[in-house]
């Protein structure tokens, strides 16, 4: 007799595997939905809403005119906010690197006392500074700038960053910062040659993380900003609800062009956010 599976196409799943990829579809499903309700209600107008509020609209009745007002409202937070992350994420690392790079590599009297006090910092809650940050931010004169929300995120993560890339530029090759150190070469270009080129993934998934938190940062420019126009998109959908009645069509539209820049990002570093997470942890 043949063996049941015998005749089953090359790369065909097993039967015992489909319990499996149904539970698989099953969250896909649940985690796609919202990004589907919310692209097919942005083509729609309340009435239409209201009557098929599952299915997406014919596409000759769909509401264009709901991404141009979504386009008008959310363009210059758009844009408050890719000044802010990219400023925040770029300056964010290269200060995050340097202090990694001096506490990996230099040793001086009571640098595990420093480092271990530094650690401290990751246990404090971020609210707990809410208020002598605002004090400091207005001795600065900064209130009300996108750079105090840079300056902000810049100091916020760095304990995070320093932490992760310090662990990753200890176990680097002790030979190639002797090599470099016999050819005359300083900690800078050190830095430069040895430690950001061996340590691309790791930096590239940080720069990602730091991107993220920064776009969806909400709390802080709440609290430091107070003309509109400088909100960056967090803030800036909040003033989508009407006082009587929502515009569905038109929040959703906003949402989804809103939404579009993260999108992107994931499509484009998905291999390298993926590569800096597993970066280390098999050693050969």
């Amino acid at each position: 007799m043949s063996a049941p599976n015998q005749n089953r196409p090359a790369g065909a799943p097993k039967v015992r595997d489909w319990p499996k990829h149904l539970i698989i579809l099953f969250v896909l499903g649940i985690e796609l939905l919202p990004l589907y309700m919310m692209l097919q209600i942005s083509g729609k107008n309340n009435l239409m809403f209201t009557e098929n509020p599952w299915l997406p609209a014919r596409l000759g009745e769909w509401q264009w005119e709901n991404y141009l007002f979504a386009f008008e409202l959310i363009a210059p937070a758009v844009a408050n906010s890719i000044f802010i992350t990219v400023s925040t994420t770029v300056l964010t690392l290269f200060v995050a690197l340097l202090g990694a790079y001096f506490f990996a590599r230099y040793k001086m009297p009571f640098s595990n006392f420093l480092w271990a006090v530094f650690l401290f910092l990751m246990l404090m809650p971020g609210v707990a500074n809410i208020v002598p940050l605002f004090m400091l931010i207005k001795s600065m004169n900064l209130l009300n700038t996108l750079w105090a929300l840079v300056i902000i995120g810049i100091s916020g993560a760095q304990v995070f960053n320093i932490y992760i890339l310090r662990n990753f530029i200890e176990d680097l090759p002790k030979d190639l910062f002797e090599a470099a150190e016999i050819d005359g070469a300083g900690h800078f270009k050190q830095l430069l040659h040895i430690v950001i080129p061996m340590s691309g993934p790791i930096i590239g998934t940080l720069a990602i993380l730091s991107f993220l938190t920064s776009w969806n940062e909400f709390l802080m420019p709440l609290i430091f900003l107070k003309d509109s126009e400088l909100f960056p998109i967090g803030v800036a959908l909040i003033y989508l609800d009407g006082e009587y009645v929502k515009q569905w069509g038109a929040i959703m539209a906003t949402f989804l062009l809103a939404s579009i820049p993260l999108i992107i990002l994931f499509l484009f570093t998905m291999k390298l956010f993926v590569r800096g997470l597993s970066s280390g942890a098999v050693k050969g």
